[in-house]
């Protein structure tokens, strides 16, 4: 069995519950919390995309053995910090709408009718 399954499957379920998170949840906080477990299901998936079976890391001192791909570390340190980013843009429009409309339910803040 490949060693990287496991991990395949656990950012997929990971990405699952932020999905379930982001659909069922109407307040801005809870939100943005589902938003972030997805990212984090992207980075456990380019962390286990770099994984090698034996491989070492790609410093060039005499090793003649397989070699780990240091793309997707680099790419899940960039996702890392742009999730960071987004994060606290999110929960500052979040504050800035409650301290302006006294509420952060999506429902009350843009309301429209269901029956349509």
């Amino acid at each position: 069995m490949n060693p990287q399954i496991p991990v395949f499957i656990t950012a997929a379920l990971v990405w699952a519950i932020g999905i379930y998170g982001l659909i069922i949840h109407r307040n801005m906080i809870q939100i943005c919390v589902s938003l972030s477990i997805m990212e984090s299901a992207v980075i456990i998936l380019l962390v286990g995309l770099a994984f090698v079976p034996g491989g070492s890391a790609p410093i060039l001192d005499g090793h003649t053995g397989p070699f780990a791909d240091p793309v997707p570390h680099a790419l899940a340190l960039t996702a890392i910090v742009i999730g960071a980013g987004f994060l606290a843009i999110a929960l500052s429009l979040t504050v800035a709408m409650y301290r302006k409309y006294g509420t952060a339910d999506v429902k009350k803040l843009f309301p429209w009718d269901e029956t349509q």
